[in-house]
């Protein structure tokens, strides 16, 4: 049975219901806000143990001003799974340029929560041109630069984990684990809802990409303006761990006090207002370039 969530919550969301669209890859679920043509869209990747609607205090408050797009990662919510039973981060990074080519849209400004990090990345590596700029918050490294053991020894045990609690009990004992001790029961139970809503054969797919992913090599030649933020209290990829995503994006790494894992949901005006920051940034950028 999958954990309940606060009724307000879930009518809030009502207000962006889920889309589905046809891509060269499959089909991808996704939540939209916004119709404005200035600057340039925010795309929402989250983590392994999330979706499209954790996204929900983003697309209310950068929607009044943004075109904002939160994707249900390919095997997750409304999205097909990729083709490639053990995918790599160039296969995620191949469907986020479909479903971008699916919508007409050539350019965004990424913001990845964790695994959704190394999403980003890997569409920045490959796509420079058609990213503006990169959020990273609480990014997972990914083990592709550990020794073969350690990937599958990584990997097996989250794969037991699933196979043993199934998705709900999942959410049930891990979810409390992604937000900092004094967080709110609000977003305690949005977290656990949506956790207890991830799809295993998905899950399983973004458990191999954790497995095999290297964050801060891909991050490497990527030039476009950055921010790499974790909360202060993340116990997930806490802030030692993410110095030197940091460090490889040659930018210091900003904290969020009083934030665990899911800072975006339990300190959301935080982040929102480093997305603007970076969106009014990015956007002066590309003027520059252009004049």
């Amino acid at each position: 049975m999958l954990a309940s969530a606060p009724a307000a919550l879930l009518e809030r969301l009502a207000a962006f219901p889920a889309r589905r669209v046809s891509t060269r890859v499959g089909v991808i679920g996704y939540r939209e806000a916004g119709a404005s043509t200035a600057g340039t869209p925010l795309v929402l990747l989250h983590g392994i143990g999330s979706g499209a609607p954790s996204w929900l205090a983003q697309l209310e408050a950068l929607g009044a001003a943004h075109r904002v797009l939160a994707w249900d990662a390919p095997g997750y919510g409304e999205s097909a799974p990729l083709a490639a039973r053990e995918p790599v981060a160039a296969d995620y990074a191949d469907a986020l340029a479909a479903w971008l080519d699916a919508l007409a849209i050539e350019r965004v400004l990424l913001v990845g929560h964790s695994l959704g990090a190394v999403m980003a990345g890997a569409f920045a590596r490959v796509a420079p041109q058609r990213v503006s700029g990169l959020l990273l918050c609480s990014p997972a490294a990914g083990y592709g630069a550990a020794s073969a053991e350690q990937r599958a020894a990584k990997r097996d045990a989250r794969l037991a984990l699933l196979e043993s609690l199934g998705p709900a009990g999942l959410a049930a004992q891990r979810s409390a684990n992604l937000l900092a001790p004094h967080a709110e029961p609000g977003a305690r139970a949005w977290v656990q809802w949506n956790m207890a809503r991830i799809v295993p054969d998905g899950y399983r797919q973004a458990t191999h990409l954790l497995a095999q992913a290297d964050l801060a090599a891909d991050l490497t030649d990527y030039a476009g303006p950055v921010e790499v933020v974790v909360g202060a209290a993340d116990a997930i990829t806490p802030p030692a761990a993410c110095e030197p995503i940091a460090a490889a994006a040659r930018v210091p790494l900003q904290r969020i006090e009083g934030a665990g894992h899911a800072c975006y949901i339990e300190t959301p005006s935080s982040l929102n207002a480093l997305i603007e920051a970076l969106s009014r940034r990015a956007n002066a950028s590309a003027s520059a370039s252009k004049s």
